[in-house]
């Protein structure tokens, strides 16, 4: 059941993967409309199907103890990143996973290189790390704002193309040596239309309980809107690989976008098949013994049971 279940899954986000070598123009090769044919209704029970393999997949994960998922999730303002990892991650053991949110570097980051940061909130063996935002932003942010780039002190102040073709090779060799080493990097984009985005937006002004969450600087960076979204193809293009693809969710509709990411999530960690540790003949023997001396101990410490105390005579 678990097999054809997962095999669903993995039908189910096919069309979402960015194939490795491909040339991605993400407004046109990815609709933040889609939801492959179903109602809201239907998706509730593929979300708690999603939620319940991630689950049990995390709990094998933690005791293998060999592996660890870094699960990269980007998004531009309103993207709904929050909403998709508390959703997603509902039903799992908190002490397996841990949430990294990355903003603007501090002036010991900027004192460093451009992954430092980013490699210090990565899993350990049996974790599943999440980057709320990730080293993305460093072909992304820092692209559309050159300012950003200029704090980052870098020596001979290279510019242009050759600056972030070399930034997409440092970032996919520095994924295919975490891959190497036992850590899956998961990735997807939450992709959301500028309309839609729009409405979010008015929402978080008009609603109180909303308002904490609007900075005007989301409107400022809502004016870059087509030169992130130029960033994002590139970035897709260039560093969508075999070891690390990308995943490109559609966003609009929030309950979609939930399922679509834990459906790419628990794609990767079948991928990984974690197994409970199994062990050996002299473990098995001192188990077996620990048993029986439990058992032992039980009879002679346990009460009686309610009904024969009652027929217990008076004295």
């Amino acid at each position: 059941m678990a097999d054809r279940q997962v095999e669903r899954i993995a039908e189910f986000i096919r069309p979402l993967r960015v194939d490795p070598g491909s040339k991605v123009v993400i407004d046109k090769d990815f609709d933040p409309r889609y939801v492959a044919g179903l109602k809201k209704s239907a998706g509730v029970e593929l979300l708690r199907t999603g939620e319940s393999l991630l689950a049990d997949y995390q709990s094998r994960l933690a005791a293998q103890g060999t592996h660890g998922v870094l699960f990269c999730v980007q998004a531009l303002d309103a993207g709904g990143k929050d909403g998709t990892i508390r959703h997603v991650m509902s039903g799992v053991n908190p002490q397996g996973v841990r949430v990294s949110s990355f903003k603007v570097p501090s002036v010991e980051e900027l004192d460093h290189d451009y992954l430092w940061r980013y490699a210090r909130g990565l899993p350990a063996r049996g974790e599943i790390a999440i980057f709320n935002r990730s080293h993305y932003e460093e072909v992304l942010v820092v692209r559309v704002h050159p300012e950003v780039l200029a704090r980052q002190k870098l020596p001979g102040r290279p510019r242009g193309t050759k600056l972030w073709a070399r930034r997409y090779r440092e970032i996919n060799h520095w994924e295919r040596y975490l891959t190497h080493n036992g850590f899956k990097v998961v990735k997807i984009l939450l992709n959301i239309s500028k309309e839609e985005q729009r409405a979010r937006f008015l929402k978080r002004i008009d609603r109180p309980e909303k308002n904490w969450k609007f900075s005007a600087a989301d409107i400022r960076e809502r004016r870059r809107w087509d030169d992130y979204q130029r960033a994002f193809s590139e970035m897709l293009s260039a560093t969508s690989t075999d070891w690390a693809p990308w995943y490109v969710v559609p966003a609009d509709r929030k309950w979609f976008a939930r399922i679509c990411a834990a459906a790419v999530l628990v794609d990767a960690l079948s991928d990984i098949d974690p197994q409970y540790p199994t062990v050996d003949d002299q473990a098995a023997r001192d188990l077996l013994t620990a048993r029986r001396e439990l058992e032992a101990e039980g009879t002679e410490l346990a009460p009686p049971a309610p009904h024969t105390a009652a027929r217990r005579p008076k004295t």
